[in-house]
């Protein structure tokens, strides 16, 4: 199940967290993945990691807003391994501020990562997608990191579910614009709760400058009483989720969302 035997993808931020957890799960399910980030050691660290545990990776360094960088990763792809079968539109940032404290240049910056990398990943990719999408049954995939934050408001960091809320809107339209082109490439989006990660860390930090704190034990243990499975969530738990969304076993989800977080939203 879930196998991605033959496949090619490409990860934005794959360094490490999300991303690099969801690169060594594609490459042990059979993918070669071309691990794509700004943290070039971390980057080249995971593709050894990959390596070492015998899957087939290479490393690109990717600003997700510079379209140049997009440009050389989707090349790499194509040239090095003959096609691009799943793009995962991995690469985010969080502010952790709020309406009236965020300045215009930290704005900037949530939307270039977090929206404008989603789009020039969607858009730069489709053409080599939609030819690989010609040779596979069930076509080529795009996956997009949103958030719960993207579905419900956020009273921590609305800006930040801004962002998430426009990538959210846009998977669903690019998999009908796709769709209606005829390009067979499925775009669905997945939305982590709080998860243990560098960002899920930054999010703790938020909330204790909420507090006038620098201690972000309570408020881990306040996220984690408030999730109805009883814990927070772990970068595999988002990972296999992704690999899901990316392989053949997913191949009638279109325009979808999958939620990952606990049970949270449920309430």
């Amino acid at each position: 199940m879930n196998r991605l035997d033959g496949k090619v993808a490409l990860i934005s931020g794959a360094a490490r967290g999300i991303g690099g957890e969801s690169a060594r799960m594609m490459a042990k399910a059979g993918a070669t993945v071309v691990v794509a980030d700004v943290l070039d050691d971390a980057g080249r660290h995971t593709v050894d990691t990959i390596r070492n545990e015998g899957g087939k990776a290479e490393y690109i360094h990717l600003d997700v807003t510079r379209e140049e960088d997009w440009t050389a990763a989707i090349a790499l792809a194509t040239r090095q391994f003959g096609k691009l079968d799943i793009l995962v539109n991995n690469a985010g940032v969080f502010i952790g501020k709020s309406i009236e404290e965020i300045s215009l240049e930290e704005w900037n910056k949530l939307v270039a990562v977090n929206m404008t990398g989603v789009f020039l990943g969607t858009k730069l990719a489709a053409p080599a997608l939609r030819d690989a999408a010609k040779s596979s049954e069930h076509g080529s995939a795009i996956v997009n990191l949103a958030s719960i934050a993207g579905i419900v408001g956020s009273q921590l960091d609305p800006l930040y579910s801004m962002t998430k809320g426009g990538v959210t809107l846009f998977t669903k339209s690019a998999a009908l614009e796709f769709g209606r082109k005829g390009y067979r490439i499925r775009v669905n989006s997945i939305h982590p709760g709080v998860i243990e990660t560098d960002m899920g860390e930054q999010t703790f930090a938020a909330r204790a400058r909420r507090t006038g704190s620098n201690d972000t034990a309570p408020a881990r243990q306040l996220v984690s009483d408030s999730i109805p499975w009883g814990r927070l969530g772990v970068a595999m738990d988002i990972a296999k989720g992704i690999v899901f969304l990316a392989s053949d076993d997913a191949g009638y989800m279109n325009g979808a969302g999958l939620v990952v977080d606990g049970g949270v939203t449920a309430a």
